[in-house]
């Protein structure tokens, strides 16, 4: 997977490709796809929702441009994948899922794993995290129409990067944005929609 569907393709990261061979995606998929964990494409992982493609993945965690010593947020846990690969890339994640039961399942493997430097909410992830802002980086994992949301871009920290699909008109891309307002669009991707509030049941 690293070499033929990252490295190959333009992840040149180092920390980002250690943290993707290090990182078990099968775990963080349904027992009946783990034959198809390292494939090139999403997972559906219940809920209507995906795990993202390898590739993805680390763009969006190589986009963040981590050092080490960073406070993370994720918007969109899903499954956790992402949120473990950002642990391994960041001091501290803070990742909010609407959805209690893939937050559950998430948390049970992260703790399984040992990757006690994430903390798994269930809650409205449009609304981010104030009480631990600000963030050096933000990561959604779902499209925003027109822009991310402004109380994600709020809880930047002045050097802070947010990453995010965004969806304007029938164009979805890509994007990064940083905290002094400045913004580039990335490459075509699509992903589920960005909603707001907390699924039923949660």
């Amino acid at each position: 997977m690293v070499e033929r569907q990252l490295r190959r393709r333009g992840i040149s990261n180092e920390r980002v490709l250690q943290a993707m061979e290090e990182v078990p995606r099968e775990l963080f998929v349904p027992l009946e796809l783990r034959g198809q964990a390292y494939r090139d494409g999403a997972l559906r992982i219940g809920e209507g929702q995906t795990i993202s493609q390898p590739w993805i993945v680390a763009a969006m965690t190589s986009l963040l441009d981590l050092s080490g010593d960073e406070l993370v947020l994720e918007v969109g846990t899903g499954s956790g994948y992402g949120a473990a690969v950002l642990s391994r890339c960041c001091r501290e994640v803070v990742t909010i899922e609407r959805f209690a039961s893939l937050a559950d399942g998430a948390r049970s493997v992260l703790r399984e794993l040992g990757y006690a430097n994430v903390e798994v909410r269930v809650g409205d992830g449009s609304k981010g995290a104030p009480d631990r802002a600000p963030f050096n980086g933000v990561s959604v994992t779902a499209t925003a129409v027109g822009g991310p949301p402004i109380a994600l871009l709020q809880q930047l920290a002045p050097d802070g990067v947010l990453v995010c699909p965004v969806r304007r008109g029938n164009d979805e891309r890509l994007m990064r944005f940083h905290a002094d307002g400045r913004s580039e669009a990335m490459v075509p991707v699509r992903f589920v929609p960005l909603v707001e509030g907390i699924a039923d049941g949660a």
